[in-house]
């Protein structure tokens, strides 16, 4: 519990630098040397066009993960009936299920509290993904992959036009780290330039968990489950796929899609009000 707990606190700080970090490279490094072609024209220029799409992706994925950690769910140990005797940590093993309680609600030991629709404890964020923000964090995940991919692709061009090289064969980006680890030690490389070329390899590796991460949480979406009913093995109701969809993206979800909106009110409100 004590290695969890360090990991809540650690994981949020490194994707914050991490984030730092590529606005940095990006505003500081890989813009400018987009100006450099006098070819263009000021107002077309790729460093421009570049720029807006990356403020674009960043702007969205920054604001979503502001709405993931402000739109905590709901602590419901307090409004739900637990049952004579019951304390919260009877929820632990999952073993008490009243009546009162509601589908796959579930007692987080990091987070202390009781969630609707518990999906997943997301240590990047030190929040549990539940009923009220499961929207904002998809678009988290899926605005962090295009704008490490957009950092992927400004980096490959800043380092072939700096190093002189090509990436038209698969097999160069491979190469690329070991041959630049010898030639940073043997002096050939700068200390920026092998930070660059460290920093292509997280973009990717990062890029592809939070794509992959994003698909597999629409796949259950659409079959209306959470990754904590499939792993305690709930059998849901079944339901069509647009009424999932809407249960989570609500009727805002093309707005969501542009900017970074709250989510849908949780179905537990909809009931309290009704």
């Amino acid at each position: 519990m004590l290695v969890l707990r360090l990991l809540n606190v650690v994981a949020p700080a490194y994707f914050l630098c991490i984030s730092l970090v590529t606005f940095v490279l990006q505003i500081f490094l890989f813009i400018p040397s987009m100006f450099r072609d006098p070819s263009t024209t000021p107002l077309f220029s790729p460093a421009l066009l570049h720029g807006a799409l990356f403020l674009f992706l960043s702007a969205n994925a920054l604001g979503n993960y502001v709405l993931v950690i402000q739109s905590s769910p709901e602590d419901l140990g307090k409004d739900l009936n637990l049952g004579k005797g019951a304390e919260v940590a009877d929820w632990l093993d999952g073993s008490r299920s009243p009546g009162s309680a509601l589908p796959s609600t579930h007692f987080c030991r990091l987070c202390a509290r009781v969630t609707q629709r518990h999906d997943h404890h997301c240590f990047f964020t030190g929040n549990c993904i539940g009923n009220r923000n499961m929207r904002n964090f998809i678009m988290f995940c899926l605005y962090t992959s295009l704008a490490c991919l957009d950092s992927l692709v400004a980096g490959m061009a800043y380092i072939s036009a700096t190093l002189s090289m090509s990436f038209a064969d698969p097999l160069a980006f491979l190469t690329l780290l070991p041959h630049s680890i010898s030639q940073f030690f043997s002096g050939a490389l700068l200390s920026s330039e092998m930070f660059v070329i460290l920093m292509l390899y997280l973009w990717l590796g990062i890029g592809l968990a939070c794509a992959g991460f994003c698909c597999h949480q629409m796949l259950l979406i659409l079959r209306g489950q959470t990754r904590y009913q499939v792993r305690k093995g709930m059998v849901v109701r079944a339901r069509p796929w647009r009424e999932n969809l809407q249960e989570v993206f609500g009727k805002r979800w093309l707005l969501g899609l542009l900017i970074p909106v709250l989510n849908v009110e949780s179905d537990y409100h909809r009931q309290k009000e009704k």
